[in-house]
């Protein structure tokens, strides 16, 4: 065993240590359905915040898009994580936090479908909503998984990647089936910490290695950078606007910003958070949280071609991040310590993305389709009984998604934020701000958010491919989100309500306060 080896199993124990206690300690707050999906409406500022910021950023977001993204665009990518913060946060908070807070109370609703059926008093919309939801986030679950069961790999090459990806199902499904939500949210506390930690340390040591030679040294190394042909990528890679990726770079800010404003498992945590106050300090807290973690993310993956001597490796973009950390710290006690925090940063940040989608998903199925279908409502303790075994066989399901090593998996995780966003983001937003919303407008958004990117990938998979599809998914995605918020005023305005009384007496929440 290497040492590395050795610090990152260390690092490891008590990780897991830390995360089942924290489940157990949380268990006792779980006693009702709503103690268990949202914490009793209870929870405070921080906890909100990092919640909300560790949800956002996955082993995905350094794994996959940091390292592709800086590794292509180069510097211009810092502005995807400027983008997340400003827009995907800080405007998220200021425009939705309260309304969803104080709506969602006065409907009792605890899920996003629950949230659609009782604005809209629609039924067959709660049960469209949670087919949507379940469907899209096992082969987005199952992605994590693989991602974060590579990047272990590459530090424990001896070790099959799928027994990495069992053990961080195993510590997902403890913690999260002793104490629900609660448990996800302190977690995401301590999580977060360590991310903030991780990342901030990685930025001081890629920027101190030698082929970087700080700031100043990465746009002037950056600048001199030529592909093996002799073609110079300098302006491409210091262009602070993206250079010739500047359409996509932009695409790409608006579907992971725009996109967290119609995410069940993002919306959620505004659920949960107990007062206004909490609200104004979360703002805060979450967005300064985000700023760190997405401009940190993003500028590690421009540092990638200096410090892999422009050399893509072997396993792809995927691989430039996992490389690229072995080769920084790599070396010497204090480098080898850094890299297992920094595999537990990765880790902390996929499980807590994993734990918010399983939590949604489990409930969306648990809380809004069964009882729906089966006409009857269920007791609180059989609900509550049926979400955790659910939240078992969710992180199963994703488990075994993972394993089976189909392509169309990682492909498909490109289309579930879009997707899922683009249907839900028309009816959830303008079910806040406007009681001239209609059930007719808001299925007639959630529809077209989904053949918006159905459809599109139907006409270019059978022209061309579907890899070639799933290139344009952050354009399709963002059509989809415009196109929602477009059609559900449109064709309300087209349409009757016919329950003003009921609808006036939910908006009066907004004054009870």
């Amino acid at each position: 065993m290497t040492d590395a080896q050795l610090y990152t199993i260390i690092a490891l124990c008590v990780y897991a240590g830390t995360l089942a206690l924290i489940g157990c300690i949380s268990s006792g707050k779980t006693k009702t359905l709503d103690g268990f999906l949202i914490g009793g409406r209870n929870i405070g500022a921080w906890v909100t915040a990092f919640a909300y910021g560790t949800t956002y950023f996955s082993a995905v977001v350094f794994v996959g898009y940091a390292g592709q993204h800086g590794w292509n665009i180069g510097l211009g990518a810092i502005w995807i994580g400027i983008g997340n913060a400003v827009l995907g946060c800080l405007l998220s908070w200021i425009l939705f936090a309260n309304r969803t807070r104080k709506m969602t109370k006065k409907l009792q609703a605890k899920t996003m479908s629950e949230y659609f059926e009782k604005r809209y008093n629609s039924t067959g919309m709660k049960i469209m909503a949670a087919i949507i939801i379940f469907v899209f986030l096992v082969p987005y679950s199952a992605a994590v998984y693989k991602g974060l069961g590579s990047l272990f790999s590459a530090v424990f090459p001896g070790v099959e990647t799928w027994v990495w990806m069992l053990i961080i199902a195993c510590l997902t499904a403890i913690y999260l089936v002793i104490g629900g939500y609660v448990a996800t949210v302190y977690s995401d506390l301590v999580q977060g910490i360590v991310m903030l930690v991780g990342v901030v340390c990685l930025v001081a040591a890629v920027l101190s290695h030698e082929n970087v030679g700080g700031l100043g040294g990465l746009i002037e190394n950056l600048g001199k950078v030529v592909e093996s042909d002799g073609t110079s990528l300098g302006e491409q890679l210091t262009s602070i606007f993206g250079g010739s990726s500047f359409s996509f770079l932009c695409f790409n800010i608006m579907l992971t910003s725009f996109g967290t404003w119609g995410l069940p498992q993002m919306i959620g945590k505004f659920y949960a958070i107990k007062d206004t106050a909490a609200i104004k300090r979360g703002t805060v807290i979450s967005t300064i949280f985000c700023a760190v973690i997405g401009c940190g993310a993003y500028l590690i993956g421009s540092t990638s071609r200096l410090i892999l001597e422009n050399q893509l490796p072997a396993g792809g973009v995927d691989s430039i991040i996992p490389e690229l950390l072995l080769k920084v710290l790599g070396g010497g006690t204090a480098g080898l310590i850094l890299l297992a925090v920094i595999m537990i940063l990765l880790l902390s940040a996929s499980m807590s993305t994993l734990s918010s989608v399983v939590l949604t998903s489990a409930s969306a199925v648990a809380v809004d389709l069964i009882p729906t279908i089966r006409k009857k409502q269920m007791k609180p303790e059989s609900q509550m009984l049926l979400t955790r075994l659910l939240c078992l066989a969710f992180v199963a399901c994703s488990f075994i998604f993972a394993t089976q090593n189909i392509p169309i998996i990682v492909s498909l995780m490109s289309f579930s934020w879009g997707v899922v966003s683009g249907c839900f983001i028309g009816p959830y937003i303008w079910g806040l701000f406007s009681k001239k919303i209609t059930k007719i407008g808001a299925y007639a958004g959630m529809i077209a958010g989904f053949l918006t990117v159905g459809g599109a990938t139907l006409v270019i998979t059978l022209t061309d491919s579907f890899k070639a599809a799933a290139a344009h998914s952050p354009e399709m995605g963002v059509a989809a989100m415009a196109i929602s918020l477009i059609v559900v005023p449109v064709v309300s305005a087209l349409t009757k309500n016919k329950d003003k009384e009921r609808v006036d007496e939910i908006f009066s929440c907004y004054s009870e306060e």
